[in-house]
């Protein structure tokens, strides 16, 4: 009996299986969706369908570059030891490339089919949690870093050139590297004290009235008390007022102005993501 593309795809998002295996099963129920399913069930093939309850609290981190586009995804997974498998790995890269070169701007059925895929081979519940894109023009270059073995955290970079010739400089390249360990290292909340969300100052700005409060000092010294905690904190969440991985006596914002000076050109971080399994940063 033949079964139409719709049928198909009603059956598979419904219980995760492949698409080989609903039609085959459509056509072996003679068009009967519930004993369809009743088969791909019996079968072990309706994957995603007992699976999306689990917890997906393990995953990686993928970056990947598709022309001017960067972007960064986690994709998640029960256990580290799926995280760690050829087939997971080779999927995260696969939507990574994917996300670069289509730039969707949520996960859609091109993407989840991968994913539903994958559940049913590897037995263990996954999702496409989130990814991010970046453009670049043509006076920028993207870095990229993934931590470690266990990939769980990444960051991509985009760092501006004022003359185009020195995208090609070894030096900035690997400078724009270091930015991109950095992130991952610091976990920057911001890029500059000017991005700071207004609320999120003033919220701070009130902490530390309340607690310069019952220091029981003069007006002025509270003052500067506030402003001296204040600048102290912005300055560990906002990655230009970060000490530089490589040196944290130095700033990144001075860490830029310097490798600048070293190549003879100007350099600005533009925008970054920074992704951990797991967590909002």
């Amino acid at each position: 009996m033949a079964v139409t593309a719709a049928e198909v795809k009603q059956l598979r998002e419904k219980t995760g299986a492949g698409m080989m295996d609903c039609k085959q099963a459509l056509q072996q129920a003679g068009g009967d969706f519930a004993k369809a399913e009743r088969i791909l069930k019996e079968l072990g093939k309706a994957a995603a369908a007992k699976r999306s309850g689990r917890a997906t609290g393990e995953g990686r981190i993928f970056i990947a570059e598709s022309g001017p586009n960067a972007a960064i995804v986690e994709l998640a997974c029960e256990t580290d030891f799926v995280a760690r498998n050829e087939q997971f790995v080779a999927l995260g890269e696969k939507l990574a490339r994917e996300i670069a070169e289509r730039l969707p701007t949520q996960v859609d059925a091109p993407l989840q089919a991968g994913v539903s895929d994958a559940v049913g081979t590897l037995k263990e519940n996954m999702s496409l949690r989130r990814f991010a894109t970046l453009t670049k023009g043509s006076n920028d270059l993207f870095a990229g870093y993934i931590h470690g073995d266990s990939g769980r955290m990444g960051a991509v970079v985009q760092l501006r050139v004022d003359d185009p010739a020195l995208l090609a400089s070894q030096r900035v390249q690997e400078f724009a590297f270091d930015t991109a360990l950095h992130a991952v290292a610091f976990k920057p909340t911001y890029l500059s004290v000017d991005d700071v969300d207004p609320a999120y100052r003033q919220e701070q700005e009130e902490i530390f009235t309340a607690q310069a409060k019952t220091m029981d000092k003069p007006e002025k010294v509270m003052r500067g008390i506030i402003a001296g905690r204040l600048k102290k904190h912005l300055a560990e969440i906002c990655f230009l007022e970060q000490g530089f991985v490589k040196d944290e006596k130095t700033s990144v914002h001075k860490a830029i102005d310097a490798t600048a000076k070293e190549v003879g050109g100007k350099l600005e971080i533009v925008a970054y993501r920074v992704f951990v399994v797991g967590e909002e940063v």
